[in-house]
Order: C-alpha cells, then structure tokens, then sequence
C-alpha cells in the first residue's frame, strides 16, 4: 500500500520514543485542500495495519484511499528538514509542497 524509505524509517525509530504505531493520516487543509499528517497513536478498530521492519504504521481507511502507492521519505538537506510525501494521486500540490489534491 504504502513504503518507507531507510531514511523515514531510521527517523520514525528515533522520534518514537513511546513505542506506539506511526498513524499516518489524510485530512482536509492547505492551499491544494489535503494534507498529509504524521503523529504517534493508538491503533483503532478499522484501521489498515502495516509492518514495516520493526515499525508499525496504522492507516484509518477514509485516509487510505487517498493513501495508495504513498512513498514516505525522510529529507534532511539543505533546502529543510521533514518527512516528504510522494503521493502518486496528488493531481496537484500548492506551490510550498505542504498540500495536494487529487
């Protein structure tokens, strides 16, 4: 469904220091009308369970339909700091990158 690149998941490993499940999650915002979001939750009934290495992602499924084919990378270059997302049903993202439509 989704994958995480070695530098996304060695930045996951660091910031959960709580051992809960990354939930990655889609919600309405921005210029282009979606985001993507990042926090450290509790799985809940429904949600779409991934394993990625020693990592657990959890995905609502409202969320994962705008979800499907997602690259999760981790950037820590000159131009920022930040987990990127590569979102292959993004028809569109505003121009600072922060949010997409499809």
């Amino acid at each position: 469904m989704i994958s995480v690149s070695p530098k996304a998941f060695a930045e996951i490993k660091r910031l959960n220091t709580e051992n809960k499940p990354l939930r990655l999650s889609v919600s309405g915002g921005g210029c282009s009308g979606m985001l993507h979001n990042l926090s450290f939750d509790e799985e809940r009934p429904g949600d779409k369970v991934l394993h990625c290495d020693e990592a657990i992602i959890v995905i609502d499924p409202k969320s994962a339909l705008y979800l499907k084919g997602l690259l999760l990378d981790f950037s820590d270059g000159l131009s920022g700091t930040g987990f990127t997302f590569s979102n292959p049903l993004a028809a569109k993202v505003c121009g600072c990158g922060t949010s997409f439509a499809v």
